[in-house]
């Protein structure tokens, strides 16, 4: 990027960044989809919701254990490589001091406090799971603080290799190695652990040789204490990030049983496949975004945000409208027909995850504009309704009463966000441009969702692909398309020799008044 008023070398960057990253996520979301799909098919409903909670508690403690510091050294890194470059070192040798010393005394925890957790989610398993599970903590936090680290230096191949593609790749192999061998069920935990442990020692040999990490650690108590102060909002926002998203499952145990966890997540990992756009364009945003904002270019910053904002949404529309139109056949191709009956709560997740997406990028606009406390705020009322409306909702309506819980707390944690990000720099997702995208795409969903139409797998894929086609033609009548986009294709074109000469001649056609 030239200059940080040139808006168009940005987008050029998250979309090249986006490119290799939306790779990664893809796989990653595949293997695991793939990893989840064998565990829920080769053992009864019961485990698989077992899984699920040990998974959840064990993500809980890692949250706890990254201190927030997964997005504070990124943004401190960016920060320091204009300002301090000498200081990176310590900065970096700090902040995993930090955090694999609060991962040891989260494994600790986690291990001692699984007797108790196991009666309270009414979970047999547990007591042993967790412990088998544990020890794979501090290689999940190696490995995040190391992804942090070369994302600071605008790098995204180590989250490609060692984040999105060996873990899972590793896990899926291991698992159905053993599986084939005969293993039980508590083998599931060894071979993830083995997994954690391989990729981390991996990454480390690589940060190693590319001299992102020190050769010794040590603490500086100034960065130490620099960075926990900027990284304690983020780790609470953290904490409650998972309060929103995993509150339901951890409360379906606790009033029902692991039966009916293990149905509600035939739908709950469907309905999280909808921000993999968002979360894929993000990996780079809060660097860059960090940079026009730190240059005073709001206009920039606004651009950026509301161009990424629409091509989430367009990139993101088809994946919803299959889901939300035909949620049978969404859970039927994942995870088999016993989990169907999970086909209303999916649609209603589904709505509550795409209005996460329709709002963009604002927790990551927040922090780069130095206000991750309102990122907190945020989730703090959107995790205190989830967890009221859990407790009013599940006793009476089961998965049903979770799915709308979850789907309210991103609701509000998202009104929110948008709200004091608009009121901190003036800025909003909702340019003319993003409303004529997004109002017609809303308006096919529920037409085609009132017609009910029955069919199966095929028909839905089909009835999807018509449609989207559809909506692009119509959106590009709206004459929704930006110079920014025939940009974003020119980056493309150079960087896979592509020639996309009539895609561009034809968004030309179409371009905004704006």
């Amino acid at each position: 990027m030239k200059g940080l008023g040139d808006t168009g070398n940005a987008l050029h960057k998250v979309a090249r960044g986006m490119g290799i990253v939306l790779a990664g996520t893809i796989a990653s979301m595949f293997l695991t989809f793939l990893s989840r799909a064998i565990i829920a098919r080769h053992f009864d409903r019961y485990q698989y919701g077992s899984f699920t909670l040990t998974m959840t508690v064990l993500s809980i403690a890692m949250t706890v254990a990254l201190l927030g510091l997964q997005s504070g050294l990124p943004r401190e890194i960016s920060h320091h490589l204009r300002e301090r470059k000498g200081k990176i070192p310590v900065l970096v040798s700090t902040g995993l001091t930090m955090a694999l010393v609060a991962s040891m005394v989260m494994t600790a925890a986690t291990v001692l406090l699984a007797p108790y957790i196991a009666p309270l989610l009414n979970d047999r398993y547990l007591d042993t799971t967790l412990p088998l599970a544990a020890p794979a903590l501090p290689f999940m936090v190696l490995t995040m603080l190391l992804i942090a680290v070369s994302r600071g230096h605008g790098r995204v191949r180590e989250n490609l290799y060692y984040r999105n593609l060996l873990p899972p790749l590793l896990f899926l192999i291991i698992l159905t190695a053993g599986l084939l061998a005969g293993a039980g069920y508590t083998f599931i935990f060894i071979a993830y652990v083995t997994a954690q442990v391989l990729s981390s020692a991996l990454l480390v040999r690589e940060s190693l040789r590319l001299g992102l990490l020190p050769r010794r650690l040590y603490l500086s108590r100034e960065l130490a204490r620099e960075l926990f102060l900027f990284s304690l909002p983020l780790m609470l926002t953290g904490i409650l990030d998972y309060v929103m998203g995993w509150t339901d499952s951890l409360m379906l145990g606790y009033y029902f049983d692991p039966d009916t966890v293990g149905l509600y997540n035939g739908a709950a990992p469907i309905a999280r496949l909808l921000p993999l756009f968002l979360n894929s364009m993000g990996f780079l945003y809060m660097p860059i975004a960090t940079a026009f904002f730190t240059g005073g270019d709001i206009d920039g910053l606004r651009k950026l945000y509301r161009t990424t904002t629409r091509w989430v949404f367009i990139l993101t529309f088809p994946v919803f409208f299959f889901v939300f139109v035909f949620p049978e056949s969404a859970i039927n191709l994942f995870f088999g027909s016993k989990y169907t009956d999970a086909a209303t709560a999916l649609r209603i997740l589904s709505a509550g995850f795409m209005f996460h997406v329709m709002m963009g990028l604002n927790g990551m606009s927040l922090i780069s504009v130095g206000e991750p406390s309102a990122n907190l705020t945020g989730n703090l009322f959107a995790s205190a309704a989830n967890v009221a409306l859990n407790i009013v909702l599940i006793p009476i309506y089961g998965i049903e009463g979770a799915a709308v819980a979850t789907s309210v707390s991103y609701v509000t944690a998202n009104l929110y966000r948008t709200w004091w990000l608009h009121r901190k720099t003036g800025i909003h997702p909702f340019g003319g441009n993003y409303l004529k995208t997004l109002l017609p795409g809303l308006g096919l969903v529920g037409v085609t969702a009132l017609l009910g139409i029955n069919g199966g797998l095929l028909i839905a894929v089909a009835v999807t692909l018509v449609v989207y086609a559809g909506y692009a033609i119509l959106i590009l009548l709206l004459r929704t398309a930006e110079k920014e986009d025939i940009e974003l294709l020119d980056a493309i074109e150079a960087r896979t020799g592509v020639s996309l000469g009539p895609v561009k001649r034809l968004l030309s056609r179409f371009l905004s008044d704006e």
